[in-house]
């Protein structure tokens, strides 16, 4: 069930509820995803290299929200992560700002999520420093969602860290003996203490409700890869895939999630309107990067990681370049290469 159709079919409706809190990356977001893969997106003339037979393609928005694309994108992405995975254990650390701050985020969205990759990041890194937790300083790979499962805004940040870090005075690598990371509560404490300074030099009003105790989570992710793969899943397209959108009836939305608590695949029904904000809502600030890598991962610092994965004895392959899928003749099945790009219709011959 794609999410253009159901724009399209309740579109005054959702116009009529949500206009007054519509931004305009919202709008753009609404206008790609309407047009994406219809003549109105342009269409690409393409020709079988093999037969010769030649007809009219429409393109993809490639709007970072629309669940139709971007996947190539995403592909490459964990191809680049791959590459930078070390032979260590890795944790998921997850840094999330209470609900009496949510509205300050909506906002301020630019200003509270810099400040939630800058507060984790640094309060991360402080920790690994420390020769109580590993002395050396350690990388990772930040990612912002603003959702829950139930797609509700809940702004927080996750952060995959390897287990072992960089003494650079020994100019030695350290590696984390036990599947544990560091302390969840000291974690919070530290991490809720920098976020409110920041806020507050930054000019913004707190509210009076804040929670004394914040939480962090901080758990165990294996060799690293599962987690880049659940994180890669809402950088490119949206935080839903279409796939997960049961049906559409009586003017209502269902779709199916995975509760965390219990792993058990649960069904959440609304009007479609409300659908509809639901899922808009976290379309981002055009520019912004959901995804950043610090320390020995940043990427200017890949002389340092290339030394790292030599003390680790890793095998460094030389990358190949992922190309994007090509046009398939529907006559020959041969490749079909691009001719033109235009808005016209075309007959095929």
């Amino acid at each position: 069930m794609q999410l253009a159709a159901i724009l399209h079919q309740y579109h005054d409706a959702f116009q009529a509820k949500y206009s007054v809190r519509l931004l305009p990356d919202h709008l753009h977001a609404i206008d790609a995803i309407s047009r994406c893969r219809t003549p109105e997106a342009g269409q690409l003339l393409v020709q079988c290299s093999g037969c010769g037979h030649t007809e009219w393609h429409p393109r993809s928005c490639g709007h970072r929200s629309c669940p139709q694309c971007q996947n190539h994108d995403t592909t490459l992405w964990l191809d680049r992560q791959q590459e930078k995975l070390l032979p260590v254990e890795y944790f998921l650390a997850t840094f999330t700002l209470p609900y009496e701050l949510r509205f300050l985020a909506w906002d301020n969205q630019i200003l509270v999520y810099n400040l939630l990759f800058a507060c984790a990041s640094k309060t991360l890194k402080d920790f690994g420093v420390n020769p109580k937790n590993l002395g050396a300083d350690i990388g990772m790979t930040a990612v912002l969602h603003t959702h829950n499962r139930r797609l509700e805004y809940h702004p927080h940040v996750h952060a995959v860290v390897p287990g072992g870090g960089v003494d650079k005075a020994r100019k030695q690598w350290k590696k984390k003996k036990s599947k544990y990371l560091f302390n969840e509560f000291a974690l919070a404490k530290v991490f809720r203490t920098r976020f409110l300074e920041a806020a507050t030099e930054a000019g913004l009003s707190l509210p009076d409700s804040v929670p004394s105790k914040w939480v962090v989570d901080c758990r165990h992710a294996g060799k690293g890869l599962s987690a880049l793969k659940y994180l890669s899943r809402y950088l490119y397209r949206g935080v839903i895939g279409e796939t997960n959108i049961v049906s559409n009836q009586d003017g209502k939305i269902t779709f199916k999630y995975v509760e965390s608590r219990t792993e058990k695949t649960r069904c959440r029904s609304l009007k479609g309107e409300d659908f509809l904000w639901l899922v808009l809502q976290h379309v981002l600030p055009k520019g912004f990067r959901r995804v950043r890598d610090y320390g020995f991962l940043h990427g200017n610092a890949k002389r340092l990681l290339h030394l790292v994965q030599l003390v680790l004895q890793v095998l460094i392959q030389a990358a190949s370049r992922r190309l994007r899928p090509i046009f398939m003749c529907p006559m020959c099945q041969a490749p079909m290469r691009i001719l033109a790009i235009g808005r016209q219709a075309w007959s095929s011959g």
